[in-house]
């Protein structure tokens, strides 16, 4: 019988009554596996994943194919959101076999969990030059039962393979000012001047390398590092990438001008763009961007939140049966709604047309020269199609709580309450916080996801990355020593379940189940990898601790990483920012606040790159000059003298 019935990830719900007999991942399916002498067949994928939904339709929904598995194989579905360790161990087979990975993926193994065979999506019947799914299971379930030695013996070399290359230990091998100017060389070669981003189609967003680039700017007074940065955010902000009717950022654009999306909504990439948009704000003054920060924070409160302030963790691009129908309009539907003349205005600001930029119908983008000016036009209109859109068949919803991107949002609105003002967002993020405290952690044990009252595995390393940095960037715009205190016992527990005594930290630790390889992953993709985060706490904890255990942590770490990100440093760019922060260290600002002032007023006009500490009330060493607010400023190891107005760096 299926087994998936009783789990509570949506994505393992949506295959529950599949012909298929799957299992999740447990030792009942090795088990079952060893005793029936079956290879097994690991699928793995997400809730939200348009083609893992097309083959699950075709497939796993087909009686036929459903009855092949069912005789010759044991089969195991894995959320590799919830499991993050599993997913990482085969898609570096997955990648070793056919040169790319994606989801799902489709890992053929012996119940001693070696691979044999890797790919991603199969169509249900050979044709176009790819191997039908039925075909391949015949072709295999024949291989083990006629030929099965060359199976096992391919499974042990691939398994040494991996094996030798997660043993390899890097060390850095040139200065860390080379890393970060190839790194911005690399960006600056591959710039698209035209439609903003880096590379040809698929752009994804990478707000990480954003933020690298803005931070080097900022440090280094680099204009072209600063202007790449500010076009690829404007350029997404006014593409089709975003969603001009209900605000949020999709996956990642198909094209080279951000128009067509792949419709998926994730929280993470929403979180990660907060972050990017707010700092180009503060980098610029140009409220375009702070907007864009607030838009889509807003979208996250409106569909992607919790009653209790958790945050969800994906829309589907799918809706009756097609990706991208719940987002695109026809010409004479929005004039319909909105009568003639509003209408016609309306889709000539929008880049709607009768023929359409998307399989017939429209994608609403500000891409064209006439929109540049008036991007907050049409306000009463978009909310009118808002509401429309909401009849629309609804969106499948992927509402489970994930600590490791919780964290990340928590880190986005406090970044958003530091340079807007605005107390929701400070609020939002405690409330987050105070989630993950109550469901998501046992003191300092965290746990990857929630949904209801049914917790997943414990956590991993990018959980208790992800969570140290939350905490510190509560600490940070809040002033609450508490936040700081449990940034550090997060942290050092982090150290003590993932750190290997060769440098870095694997991906699962002493309390997960081991799997045959335990990876480092040390490379940036849609998110950082949690050792570049760990590289960024403890750089940030030893500035704020001034602690030998986390200066020499941090040390270490960067060493480790110098190493790895020396083949191509662009791709580890979150670990750069780190490398930033320790070799120019944020200027420390204590201001002392006269009675009629606030930090919720002052702290939106400080610097965002700064250490900020406020003071109600005056010490022996920080006092008032003449009654008025004072800001006592430390930088490059020296003080200047005490003034009334804001720092202007």
């Amino acid at each position: 019988m299926n087994q998936l019935r009783s789990q509570s990830s949506p994505y393992l719900l949506q295959h529950a009554e599949n012909p298929v007999n799957w299992f999740p991942w447990c030792e009942e399916a090795f088990d079952a596996a060893a005793a029936l002498d079956r290879p097994i067949f690991l699928s793995i994928g997400y809730s939200t994943c348009h083609w893992c939904h097309v083959m699950a339709h075709e497939s796993f929904e087909n009686k036929e194919i459903a009855d092949i598995l069912n005789k010759y194989f044991i089969s195991i579905k894995v959320d590799r959101e919830e499991r993050p360790d599993i997913d990482s161990v085969y898609m570096s087979v997955c990648q070793a076999f056919t040169g790319s990975g994606g989801w799902p993926m489709s890992i053929f193994m012996t119940a001693g969990q070696k691979p044999f065979f890797a790919g991603t999506y199969f169509p249900p019947v050979s044709g176009r030059g790819m191997i039908g799914f039925q075909e391949l299971l015949l072709t295999i379930a024949k291989q083990w039962a006629q030929k099965r030695g060359r199976l096992l013996a391919f499974a042990d070399q691939i398994l040494s393979a991996l094996n030798a290359n997660s043993s390899v230990s890097t060390r850095a091998t040139q200065p860390a000012s080379d890393l970060l100017q190839k790194a911005a060389d690399i960006f600056f070669e591959s710039f698209d001047a035209v439609h903003g981003g880096f590379g040809s189609a698929p752009k994804f967003p990478l707000p990480h390398n954003l933020l690298f680039l803005l931070l080097y700017a900022r440090i280094f007074n680099n204009s072209q590092a600063k202007q790449q940065a500010l076009l690829t955010l404007k350029q997404m902000r006014r593409g089709g990438i975003f969603d001009q009717i209900g605000f949020g950022f999709s996956r990642y654009s198909t094209d080279d001008h951000f128009l067509v999306p792949h419709f998926e909504k994730m929280l993470y990439d929403n979180a990660l763009l907060i972050l990017a948009y707010t700092a180009a704000y503060h980098a610029c003054g140009d409220s375009f961007y702070l907007n864009t920060a607030i838009d889509t924070a807003d979208y996250i409160f409106r569909e992607m939140t919790g009653e209790n302030g958790e945050f969800f963790s994906a829309q589907d691009a799918d809706s009756e049966g097609k990706e991208g129908t719940y987002y695109t309009w026809d010409y004479d539907e929005i004039c319909h709604i909105l009568g003639s003349e509003k209408g016609q205005a309306f889709c000539a600001h929008f880049g709607i047309t009768k023929h359409g930029n998307f399989e017939g119908r429209n994608i609403p983008n500000l891409l064209h020269p006439d929109a540049l000016a008036c991007t907050d036009a049409f306000e009463a209109e978009r909310k009118r199609l808002y509401e429309h859109r909401k009849s629309r068949t609804h969106l499948h919803l992927d509402d489970k709580v994930l600590t490791a991107w919780n964290t990340l949002m928590i880190c986005a609105l406090s970044a958003l309450y530091r340079v807007s003002g605005l107390q929701r967002f400070l609020a939002a993020a405690q409330k987050a916080q105070s989630f993950l405290d109550t469901h998501l952690s046992d003191g300092t044990h965290l746990y990857v996801s929630c949904r209801g009252t049914t917790r997943s595995s414990y956590g991993f390393l990018d959980d208790y990355a992800c969570q140290t940095a939350a905490l510190i960037s509560l600490y940070e715009v809040s002033g609450n020593a508490s936040y700081l205190e449990r940034s550090q016992s997060v942290c050092r527990e982090a150290i003590t379940q993932f750190a290997d005594d060769k440098g870095g930290y694997f991906l699962y630790g002493t309390k997960n189940a081991p799997l045959i390889t335990r990876p480092k992953e040390t490379y940036d993709g849609a998110l950082p990898s949690g050792n570049s985060i760990m590289a960024w706490c403890l750089v940030r904890l030893s500035q704020l601790t001034h602690t030998d255990f986390f200066e020499q942590a941090a040390e270490k770490q960067l060493a480790f990483l110098s190493g790895e990100a020396g083949h191509y440093p662009a791709g580890h760019s979150m670990f750069l920012i780190a490398l930033l922060y320790s070799m120019y260290p944020p200027e420390k600002i204590t201001v002392v606040l006269s009675e009629d002032q606030t930090s919720i007023q002052l702290l939106p006009q400080l610097p965002f790159y700064a250490d900020v500490t406020f003071l109600e009330q005056e010490t022996d060493a920080y006092r008032l000059l003449d009654g008025k607010t004072t800001y006592y400023v430390c930088k490059d190891h020296s003080c200047l003298p005490p003034i009334h107005e804001i720092p202007s760096w």
